[in-house]
């Protein structure tokens, strides 16, 4: 296949990372499909808090190299927040020392500075950065596909030689654990609360030194985003009560206003973490083309464009 143009490419997996890919694929010539096994608004991305940072993610300096790649295209989107979802919004990394910046990111990131002492509670960094409403990305995503003549279908794949296409990729997250099968692929459960904003407009993300727990809080318009947890080598797909009421708790001592917020949803996603992102390209016994993309961990948003392009590199030179 050169360019893309002499056969399909079928995409299994509708997420961010699947999303994107395709689209960066149909915009490139090629003829795309996604076959996903859930609607977009049911897989681990529709969870996301969908903050701009490299989190739970490995090798380092590829992600960082994956993220500054996809913090062109957001800066871009941000340009159209009501149509993309993409925002550049301002708010404070807790915990977080400038060395953790310089040398990668700091000369991208302006306003950059340490946060007073009435904007945060302790160390952080009082930064702007993209912050991505899900809810209206990924059906922007999947419009944007379609702009290019790709489509979506509601299919689930039992195994990756199933689809009948010249070009497979495999961007399937968690469920690349059976499918590959690829066992060093673990779930990170990640738990959410959406509420009722009480007139919040800056985010903030803490983590606790002593416990390691964490809480951000992302604000979507009149929502939001309570977070989370990092729940490692946990499957189950259904709410903890007691997490939920915990992660409000946490969220409140950042942000007062937060306790009594009405309660709107409560959300799980499985963070699809592996000791390192596999992006890399095999032939199939029968000639086909098979690119995996998969285990971004916790920041799958974070390097999705940057991750799509070295894919379809892998696919069209």
């Amino acid at each position: 296949m050169e360019n893309g143009r002499d056969g399909d490419v079928v995409v299994v997996g509708g997420g961010v990372i699947g999303l994107t890919t395709a689209v960066v694929l149909a915009e490139r010539g090629a003829r795309v499909r996604v076959w996903t096994r859930e609607p977009a608004g049911r897989t681990t991305s529709a969870v996301a808090g969908a903050l701009w940072w490299p989190y739970r993610i490995a090798p380092l300096e590829a992600a960082r190299a994956w993220a500054l790649r996809s913090l062109d295209v957001y800066e871009e989107l941000a340009g159209r927040p009501e149509r993309t979802g993409v925002r550049l919004v301002e708010g404070v990394l807790g915990e977080t020392g400038r060395d953790e910046v310089d040398g990668w990111a700091a000369a991208r990131l302006p306003g950059l500075r340490a946060a007073t002492a009435g904007e945060y509670r302790g160390s952080g960094l009082w930064v702007r950065l993209p912050l991505i409403d899900m809810s209206i990305h990924l059906p922007w995503l999947r419009e944007r596909l379609a702009a290019a003549g790709g489509s979506v279908r509601i299919r689930a794949v039992e195994r990756l030689s199933e689809p009948a296409a010249p070009v497979v990729v495999n961007c399937t997250g968690t469920g690349a654990r059976g499918l590959v099968p690829d066992p060093s692929v673990r779930s990170v459960r990640g738990q959410v609360v959406v509420v009722e904003n009480p007139g919040i407009r800056t985010w903030a993300v803490s983590t606790d030194p002593a416990s390691g727990e964490m809480a951000y809080v992302f604000p979507h318009g009149d929502r939001l985003l309570l977070g989370g947890t990092a729940e490692e080598d946990v499957w189950s797909p259904e709410p903890d009560p007691a997490r939920s009421a915990a992660i409000v708790r946490r969220c409140a001592a950042l942000r007062p206003e937060i306790a009594g917020a009405r309660v709107l949803e409560h959300r799980v996603g499985l963070r699809p973490v592996r000791h390192a992102v596999r992006l890399e390209r095999e032939v199939l016994p029968d000639g086909r083309l098979l690119v995996h993309n998969y285990g971004h961990g916790g920041a799958g948003v974070t390097v999705a464009w940057g991750c799509a392009r070295e894919a379809a590199g892998l696919i069209t030179g």
